[in-house]
């Protein structure tokens, strides 16, 4: 069965608590949180696959007791092994791709025993997208006290999955270096439609991607409550939009095609 690339429109305000968390150290924390409100994922892991051959676990977080041990696992050897490895590599896709649906035939003896009888994981789903030579591999596990996926849930996480694929891309890109803001002012600077608004109408835009209220962006930005909700309009009117929601769904889509400002 093969991977498929997977469209970037899943309402805003699903992920965008990881979204906002990128850069931020407890990223790896608001991600599971996000993924077990939306999708009853119990542990995720990310891996970093280059196109030489080696592998790292950069993020292990979730109810799985052995995680750490599986993750140096898989680096150390077993990557070579994952079945999903010839999908990723034959894709080398720059938007987000959803890979083979679980099944335990898919391994050999040797993989089953170590990562899902002895773990207690009994399902598994996954995501993938490259940046330049590296691949981010994005796993959502169940363990046996939680039972597998079940329809709606796997529905759920197909829908999130190109955002948070793309989130985690541009998390582990950027480090602990660039902060939220540092980041969505290079997207607002490089990306259309958001580098068609004006600069007030872009300071007005970023901060209510960050949460604030019109009466703390007028604070901050030193204009009155009439002016915010001004530049607000007048920004939603050049991007065709009406809604908070709808800015999301803006920053999510450029966030997976693809997850970086060029």
């Amino acid at each position: 069965m093969r991977s498929r690339s997977v469209p970037a429109n899943p309402a805003a305000g699903d992920v965008a608590s990881a979204v906002l968390a990128i850069g931020r150290p407890d990223f790896p924390k608001v991600l599971i949180d996000t993924l077990r409100r939306q999708a009853g994922v119990g542990h995720c892991m990310v891996f970093a696959l280059s196109r030489a051959g080696a592998a790292r676990c950069l993020l292990d977080a979730g109810n799985i007791p052995t995680g750490a041990d599986l993750g140096a696992a898989y680096a150390g050897h077993f990557h070579e092994a994952d079945p999903n490895r010839d999908a990723m590599f034959e894709e080398h896709a720059s938007v987000p791709i959803m890979l083979p649906a679980f099944a335990p035939r898919m391994y050999g003896a040797g993989y089953r025993k170590i990562f899902f009888k002895d773990s207690g994981i009994v399902d598994k789903s996954a995501a993938a997208i490259w940046t330049d030579d590296t691949c981010y591999y994005v796993n959502f596990y169940r363990i046996a006290a939680q039972g597998r996926f079940g329809d709606a849930q796997r529905a759920r996480l197909r829908a999130i999955a190109p955002a948070i694929a793309a989130s985690v891309a541009r998390h582990f890109q950027q480090g602990e270096t660039e902060t939220p803001e540092q980041s969505l002012v290079a997207l607002f600077a490089t990306r259309a439609p958001l580098c068609a608004l004006t600069p007030r109408e872009q300071d007005v835009c970023r901060r209510i991607l960050l949460g604030l209220s019109s009466e703390a962006i007028s604070q901050a930005l030193g204009i009155s409550l009439h002016s915010t909700l001004t530049y607000r309009k007048r920004a939603y009117g050049r991007l065709g939009i009406s809604s908070q929601n709808e800015l999301f769904s803006i920053v999510l889509g450029l966030l997976t095609t693809f997850g970086r400002p060029n």
